[in-house]
C-alpha cells in the first residue's frame, strides 16, 4: 500500500485491520509494505479480508479512503493422500451398466468440502 501523499518525510502512517491483522499479517507503518507473519494453510482458512489506510501520523486523520483487499490462499498438496487397506482389486461382471461402481477406496487424510471426492472406479462406455 502506498499513497501519493507520502513524500517520504515520515508524516504518513499506514494502518492495517481485518482478518488476522497484527497476528497473521503486519504492515510496515512507514512504508506500507504488508507481510505474512507465518505460513498460511488453505484448509485452515481459504481467504482473508484486510483493510489498509494511510493516515496523518500526527492527527490520525485518513489521507485517502480505506483500501480493502482479499488474500486468497492457494492450495498445495501438503496432505498427501495415503490409501488404506491396499492393494485393491475389482472385477467387472459381464453386461455391467455404464457407471456401475466397481470399487470404493478410502484414503487418509479424509477431507470434506469442495476439494474432496471419493476415489471410485467406474465402468466406462466401450468404444467398440
Amino acid at each position: 500500500l502506498h499513497t501519493d501523499l507520502d513524500k517520504g518525510d515520515s508524516s504518513v502512517k499506514y494502518t492495517l485491520s481485518g482478518d488476522g491483522a497484527g497476528s497473521i499479517f503486519t504492515i510496515d507503518q512507514t512504508t506500507g509494505d504488508i507481510h505474512a507473519l507465518r505460513s498460511l494453510d488453505r484448509e485452515e482458512k481459504p481467504y482473508y479480508t484486510l483493510r489498509a489506510q494511510a493516515v496523518d501520523i500526527d492527527t490520525n486523520i485518513p489521507l485517502e479512503p480505506e483500501s480493502e483487499f482479499v488474500i486468497k490462499v492457494q492450495d498445495i498438496n501438503d496432505n498427501e493422500p495415503k490409501f488404506l487397506e491396499g492393494p485393491y482389486t475389482a472385477s467387472v461382471p459381464e453386461m455391467s451398466p455404464v457407471g456401475k461402481i466397481l470399487c470404493r477406496v478410502l484414503r487418509s487424510p479424509f477431507f470434506a468440502g469442495e476439494n474432496f471426492s471419493p476415489f471410485e472406479k467406474k465402468t466406462k462406455t466401450s468404444s467398440a
